[in-house]
């Protein structure tokens, strides 16, 4: 049960991550800060899909 609910916050954190990185660099669109914000941001969904 513990388990369960340390995987979706992990998840949650790092959606909330991801999304924050795309957030802050929407403006100025700068390679690889990009790229990390949108893979930790699909990384946080297939981690709570799982």
């Amino acid at each position: 049960m513990i388990g369960h609910f340390l995987k979706k916050t992990i998840g949650v954190c790092l959606i909330g991550i991801g999304i924050g990185i795309l957030l802050v660099l929407l403006l100025p669109l700068t390679g690889w800060l990009f790229i990390i914000g949108v893979a930790l941001a699909c990384i946080g969904i297939m981690w709570l899909a799982c």
